[in-house]
């Protein structure tokens, strides 16, 4: 691979970290201005590029080889333009530059949302029926990937990484500890709930490794975990009592729970004015279903495995919140 890569969402969680490794291979993409600063004063070149727009005629952009495509809008709930805009027109913009530009690799971020439903799914596969979307999220993922697969010239590999976390994560653990700081957590079907997450420092290996990959592994999909099932109740404490904040649980029929949920989801839609509900019905699922992902095709056809286990991955993330 002669030429650079562009990383899309650089700004963001894992584009920046993805943009950090390829060091002076990688040029960053952002909507952003102040933080493309803060990654040009690192040495790295960056360039502001408002998706879903047409990419910007700038010199930077004219050696691109690869994109790792990060960009996009994560969250359980919200309006589902918004989504649709960016992350599949977005994707459709990247994936028009990446044919004028005779890109001979594109590593496209999805995630395994689209297999969420509300069951126990351990062990999902990548060849699993999809069930319909639960959210415009997961809805907005399953367009983008069909979009991606269909552009056979830019050998596209997608990856579904599953809830990363990390150093200076602004999402997944934060958003955790700020409701479990702000009110008791609902703790559903007995604490039965179990998942598994992903250091972001493997899925950016897992990405290095895709941009790597020989012709024979193009237009596959691959899960990507840290491999662990863990009780969420586990997660959920373990991340507490690091950060200092009094955990409380508060045992709560799952029925009803999704009721008060799917109401307070509606009058959110009715009244986008409102900000995100207090309580989603993706969230509680999260708190009362066992989840899981197979890696074996990841693992037989990239020779990729996960490297860092949850607790060493927590060590990592708060030594890194303590010097900052």
């Amino acid at each position: 691979m002669s030429g650079q890569v562009l990383v899309t969402g650089a700004t963001g969680f894992l584009g920046r970290a993805v943009l950090r490794r390829l060091e002076s291979r990688g040029i960053g993409q952002g909507r952003n201005s102040g933080r493309l600063d803060e990654i040009r004063k690192q040495g790295i070149p960056a360039v502001k590029w408002c998706l879903p727009d047409k990419a910007p005629t700038d010199p930077l952009l004219n050696n691109i080889s690869a994109i790792v495509h990060c960009a996009g809008i994560s969250a359980p709930f919200g309006p589902r333009q918004a989504f649709l805009r960016a992350n599949v027109l977005g994707t459709k913009a990247v994936l028009d530059f990446a044919r004028r530009q005779a890109v001979s690799r594109l590593v496209f971020i999805s995630s395994p949302s689209i297999y969420f439903t509300l069951a126990d799914q351990l062990n999902v596969n990548e060849n699993m029926k999809l069930p319909p979307p639960f959210n415009a999220y997961a809805e907005s993922k399953v367009l983008a990937e069909r979009l991606v697969r269909s552009v056979k010239e830019v050998s596209p590999i997608i990856l579904r990484p599953r809830g990363i976390y990390g150093p200076r994560d602004t999402a997944l653990l934060p958003r955790l500890l700020r409701t479990a700081q702000a009110r008791a957590l609902p703790r559903l079907r007995k604490g039965r709930a179990k998942i598994d997450l992903t250091f972001v420092e493997d899925v950016v290996d897992a990405v290095l490794v895709a941009l790597g990959a020989g012709q024979a592994t193009t237009h596959q999909v691959f899960n990507i975990s840290g491999g662990e099932v863990i009780r969420t109740e586990d997660i959920v404490e373990e991340v507490c009592k690091r950060a200092g904040i009094p955990l409380r649980w508060r045992d709560t029929p799952l029925g009803p729970a999704m009721l008060a949920a799917r109401a307070l989801e509606m009058v959110a839609r009715f009244c986008p004015q409102q900000p995100e509900p207090l309580v989603t019905r993706y969230a509680l699922g999260l708190f009362a279903f066992e989840q899981s992902l197979d890696i074996t095709r990841v693992q037989n056809t990239l020779g990729w495995s996960p490297k860092v286990c949850f607790s060493d991955g927590l060590d990592l993330t708060f030594s890194m919140r303590k010097r900052t």
